[in-house]
């Protein structure tokens, strides 16, 4: 065969895209694929399709995103449906969910017509699944052709037509061919292309299929080997499918399966989370018997599988402390201490290393390092998961505590000795991060989780906190001499403080690497809006596990120039692809748009006078009751461990660690309750409410009850419109649409609100930070943002049932408040439907928030203290949540107009946007 390796450039990688991207590099780990939207593969999801409940078969595709899938998997193939109609119906309603639509679709279909029209309404850069030589060449090149033009990746099936492919060789021979075709005929980039190599059942008695494992697993090697930047994708549970109905022996055989293929460099595949186990968890004897199968060793594997499959039942494991570690030597407890985050013995284990040492730094940069640098590997190689790291580090600080005392003396005595020649033994050459939260802006979970992963692995960092203006920013780096700067942000207006700082370091000339992350931060904004205003290196850190890569190359000297121009380069390509991808998509003026606005049958719809009008002001809460309304699953997500609660408890891969988790958290959260170390407070109010010029909500303040209330009289909500150009019979919706209009004569009603339980949490984190506890430090903050969004669901629960008293028979559990199965709604500025941040002015003007509970506005409208949450409530049967998506200039300079501000402050906070 022909060798086609040729030389790899590391910008040569797949990239997808939902609302978020997805980049899959050599580094990343194995990418699940949800098939659950699959109607082949899932009944409900076919009977909700055919029964077409398309709205309820979204809650499949959640699951799914909630679940961990990185990709979902979307296919209409049915004989009893239009597959076409269907694949767009369900499409639409996809990319109208940020929660859904913020990973990237594969268009799943054996028919070209319903492959191009998904290509024709998916956003993103999605997945086609899949073209083969089956039909020819002419066929295959016409659709890769196209598909190249829609800008989607391709699977491509081992498959021709002679037929599939079932051996080693042919599936080479297939894919080199196909390989062959797609780059030099139709032009088409090879790190787009994904091959399924076909998984085929082993173990099924047939000696035909012996070698079906083997071959995939040895084809996947020569792939990767032999046709350059590729991936290989294939569904898992086909390989275990002889043994339907022993789970364990099924679980076995995915990982043993999966262990080999990812070291093939199998990097994509359809897997069932349930049906995964861990591979090093497998018993021996199982573990035996399942890889003399997978991997061909033994003429009578099979036999001998089956016959040992029947002996196979499930076990308990009992949790015991085990302590035997505690007779290892040394280096291997203090990498256990480090690995396990187990603090107790740390002093000791470090005390006896010191006392081995000639210098104390030396248990440091030996010993401690050692450990911290096996914590790191294990972490990349997602064998260790973010809680535990975070432990890891504080093991790491409360030995380095410890041992800095007899690193100053030991300094002392060596500058007595000899002031000539002096030698500082801390002056060990250490790369320097500041990390920042940048003006205006006061979140820093993910910062400061961020800041112990690189703090972990040798870098020493300099953070600066919260609201940090860009000109201390640059004072602190040049004061430390810093090589890298983190800035991170989670509400829209911190991009803008990214870019101007961008600005000013060019035209400072100084030359630092800057990082970028956080909630709002993207590829697509770093590379649009950032990269083009700064001539040194500028990339987007999607998450904690890829910081420390990062870092590493931008540091590296004899990888740094290539490095940085390759980022460059290839954020200069993602720019010209996006505004081209912009230009694309179709919009109405606000006058047309306006025109499309939901109509509402007023003289129908209910409308229900609140129980009490005005303000009322919630003061010091009693944070137990809201333990009940915590959404444990954001939790999780904030420790980068993935999937829904309480099932991620005992998921196959996090489980584990999930589970521990939690039951750390719970312990604190007792701890706050009972010793009241967290304050809660709110304020809301309701009031007569009519929409007037079509866009602007006008509130009336009538009722004497309002409380130290400084906006009497007449107060306008400005609210925003969707333009994006619509399918027939699907409105331009704003928030206004959901209250009556003032010349229907009625008087309607809504609410705003704010609740925060963070008062004190800067102080017991701070505390635990100056015990150099950590891992306590940012559980006190992940806590307190769960209990303010508990407060909130409370207190919507609280105006729906008793102080509006539109829902008053309301009975839901607390998995239907977080579903939102209730009736109303209470959308937050910032957030999709109404991502003017500006309007939380009017919500504090209205409520005196900051003199009623004390809950301030900072220069970016971010609120502190940060756990805090402020929204509207709506309560017509018919609101619903939406996003607002792409607006045109000529609906900002309506919104200038309207709230009386300028051109320019309109567009600093509508920027991201924005469609022109």
């Amino acid at each position: 065969m022909i060798d086609l390796k040729r030389t790899i450039t590391k910008n040569r990688v797949l990239k997808l895209s939902g609302l978020e991207p997805l980049v899959v590099t050599p580094e990343s780990n194995f990418i699940n694929v949800g098939e659950r939207t699959n109607v082949a593969g899932s009944k409900k999801f076919l009977r909700l399709i055919k029964e077409r409940k398309f709205e309820e078969a979204l809650s499949v595709a959640r699951h799914q995103v909630e679940g961990g899938a990185q990709i979902i998997d979307i296919n209409m193939d049915d004989g009893l449906i239009d597959g076409k109609e269907a694949m767009v119906t369900y499409l639409n309603l996809v990319i109208a969910e940020p929660d859904i639509a913020r990973v990237p679709i594969m268009i799943d279909s054996s028919k070209w017509e319903i492959i191009e029209a998904g290509l024709q309404v998916v956003q993103g850069k999605c997945i086609v699944n899949s073209i083969s030589l089956k039909e020819g060449e002419a066929i295959f090149i016409q659709q890769a052709t196209l598909i190249k033009r829609y800008g989607a990746a391709v699977i491509i099936m081992a498959f021709d037509e002679v037929g599939q492919a079932d051996n080693y060789s042919r599936r080479c021979e297939i894919a080199q061919r196909s390989y062959v075709i797609l780059t030099e005929q139709v032009n088409f980039p090879a790190e787009d292309i994904i091959f399924d190599l076909n998984i085929f059942p082993v173990a099924t008695g047939m000696d035909e299929h012996r070698r079906n494992a083997i071959d995939f697993i040895e084809a996947t090697r020569w792939v990767k080997q032999h046709l350059p930047y590729c991936s290989v994708s294939g569904g898992v549970s086909n390989v275990s499918f002889s043994f339907r109905g022993n789970n364990t022996v099924r679980e076995a055989m995915h990982s043993v399966f999966l262990y080999h293929a990812i070291n093939a460099g199998m990097n994509i595949g359809i897997v069932n989370p349930a049906l995964l186990g861990v591979y090093d968890d497998i018993p021996k004897d199982l573990l035996q018997h399942v890889e003399d199968v997978i991997l061909d060793r033994k003429n009578d594997a099979t036999e001998r599988l089956l016959d040992f499959a029947d002996t196979v039942i499930s076990t308990t494991k009992e949790s015991t402390i085990d302590l035997s570690w505690r007779q290892e030597p040394l280096q291997d407890r203090i990498t256990k201490a480090l690995v396990k985050g187990i603090d107790q013995y740390i002093i000791e284990d470090v005390e006896e290393a010191r006392l081995h040492n000639n210098e104390t730094i030396n248990v440091i940069e030996g010993n401690l390092m050692t450990g911290m640098n096996i914590v790191g590997d294990l972490f990349g190689n997602g064998k260790m998961f973010l809680p535990q790291v975070v432990k890891s580090a504080r093991v790491m600080k409360k030995a380095v505590a410890y041992l800095e005392p007899f690193i100053e003396r030991e300094k002392k005595e060596k500058r007595e000795k000899n002031k000539e020649k002096e030698v500082l033994i801390a002056d060990t050459v250490v790369s320097k991060i500041l990390m920042a939260t940048v003006k205006g802006d006061v979140h820093d979970i993910g910062k400061n989780i961020v800041s112990v992963v690189l703090a972990c692995n040798n870098y020493e960092i300099i953070d600066l906190g919260v609201m940090v203006p860009p000109g201390k920013i640059i004072e602190e780096a040049k004061k430390h001499q810093v090589d890298i700067i983190g800035l991170s942000g989670l509400i829209t207006p911190s991009l803008d403080e990214m870019v101007f700082l961008a600005k000013e370091m060019e035209r400072q000339n100084f030359q630092v690497p800057l990082m970028i992350g956080g909630a709002t931060t993207s590829k697509a904004h770093t590379a649009v809006k950032i990269d083009p205003q700064y001539s040194h290196a500028v990339v987007h850190v999607n998450d904690a596990s890829r910081a420390v890569t990062i870092a590493g190359e931008l540091l590296q000297k004899d990888k740094k120039v290539s490095y940085k121009s390759n980022l460059k380069n290839e954020y200069a390509i993602f720019r010209d692809q996006f505004v081209g991808r912009q230009r694309v998509k179709e919009y109405e003026t606000i006058e047309a748009a306006r025109k499309n606005k939901l109509e509402i049958d007023w003289s129908t719809s209910q409308i229900i006078k609140p129980n009490t009008l005005g303000v009322q002001i919630i003061d010091n809460f009693d944070i137990a009751i809201l333990r009940e309304y915590i959404d444990w699953s954001p939790f999780f997500r904030s420790w980068e461990l993935h999937g829904k609660y309480p099932q991620i408890l005992h998921d196959k891969i996090v489980g584990q660690q999930a589970k521990g988790l939690f039951e750390d958290a719970d312990v604190l959260l007792e701890k706050i309750i009972s010793e009241k170390l967290l304050q809660a407070k709110a304020v809301f109010g309701l009031f007569e409410a009519n929409t007037i010029n079509d866009d602007d909500i006008e509130i009336t303040n009538r009722s004497s009850s309002i409380v130290a209330n400084k906006s009497k009289g007449k107060t306008i909500f400005r609210t925003l419109r969707q333009q994006s150009k619509k399918a027939i019979g699907r409105p331009n919706i704003a928030l206004a649409d959901f209250v009556a209009p003032k010349e229907t004569g009625l008087k309607d009603y809504m609410g705003c609100f704010c609740v925060s339980t963070g008062f004190g949490t800067k102080e017991l984190a701070e505390k635990y930070e100056n015990q150099n506890d950590d891992y306590n430090s940012i559980m006190v903050k992940a806590l307190a943002d769960r209990l303010a969004e508990a407060f909130a669901e409370y207190l919507h629960k609280q105006i729906r049932t008793k102080h509006w008293g539109y829902s008053a028979d309301e009975k839901l559990s607390n998995v239907d408040l977080i579903k939102e199965h209730y009736k109303g709604i209470r959308p937050a500025p910032g957030y999709p439907a109404c991502p003017d941040h500006l309007e939380k002015e009017t919500i504090w003007e209205l409520l005196n928030v900051k003199d009623n509970i004390g809950v301030e506005l900072t220069s970016g409208l971010a609120m502190w203290p940060a756990a805090s949450v402020s929204g509207y409530y709506f309560g017509n049967p018919e609101a619903r949540y939406f996003g607002l998506g792409k607006i045109k200039m000529d609906q900002v300079k309506n919104f200038a107009s309207r709230k009386n501000i300028s051109e320019e402050k309109a567009l600093k906070w509508l920027a991201p946007n924005i469609a022109d």
